[in-house]
């Protein structure tokens, strides 16, 4: 399976306190006109710019609804079908490679959503610096990089502090929902995400949990388990 993981995830992790490194690759991707358009068009409708300030949600989305934020969402499809799916919910998606941005900006204009939005900034500033602690219904990363080589398991986005993080942001009982295609990287985000004390694993310390129908099955993992490839979500509450 080519590897399309999201290289283009916003996320910054601390390694020390001399540099900061990243677990995306900013790697060029060919626009189509109809993207650059659609960036252009509906970017001051749907767009969240980054600052330093905490968003107010009722405000963005002009209506109070719980929010979900998606990480990585990689050309939107899965996210643009759950918004269609869940239109009493508001998501908020985050991605940085412009191609992936257009194309679900195209989406929700042809399915007519009003319940996205979107920023194209690192996704460690905008949870640090945009989201409010305790204001997430849930949080969803889909097949995030698995960084396969040894030396690069450093760049992962699921790590301790990044995780205690995304639990802050989450309201009681809210959900942080992930799922990947490399097993050692799922073993990796399990214990990780068992050592956080504010989740809870659904499916109980140590184990994995059943596909739930309502993620939507992209085209990457469809193509993946044509091919055999197997793939493994895990489900928190916040506690």
């Amino acid at each position: 399976m080519p590897d399309r993981r999201h290289h283009f995830l916003g996320i910054g992790l601390t390694e020390n306190r001399q540099r900061t490194v990243r677990s995306f690759v900013m790697r060029a991707g060919r626009m189509t006109e109809a993207q650059s358009r659609a960036i252009s068009d509906l970017w001051p409708v749907f767009g969240v710019d980054y600052e330093k300030n905490p968003l107010e949600f009722a405000r963005l989305f002009g209506r109070p609804a719980p929010v979900v934020l998606e990480i990585g969402f990689g050309n939107g499809e899965s996210l643009a079908q759950q918004a269609a799916d869940e239109q009493e919910v508001n998501f908020l998606g985050v991605e940085v490679h412009p191609p992936g941005v257009g194309h679900l900006l195209i989406t929700i204009r042809q399915l007519e959503l009003n319940n996205i939005r979107i920023s194209r900034h690192d996704a460690v500033e905008v949870l640090r610096d945009q989201v409010p602690n305790n204001s997430l219904a849930g949080v969803n990363m889909f097949f995030p990089d698995p960084w396969p080589k040894k030396r690069h398991h450093k760049r992962r986005i699921v790590q301790s502090n990044f995780v205690n993080m995304v639990a802050k942001k989450l309201q009681p009982e809210a959900f942080l929902h992930l799922a990947t295609d490399w097993q050692p990287y799922a073993e990796h985000m399990l214990a990780t995400l068992d050592r956080c004390s504010e989740l809870i694993n659904e499916s109980g310390p140590g184990c994995f949990s059943d596909r739930l129908d309502s993620r939507t099955l992209t085209k990457f993992e469809a193509r993946g388990k044509r091919l055999g490839h197997d793939v493994w979500d895990l489900r928190y509450r916040k506690s």
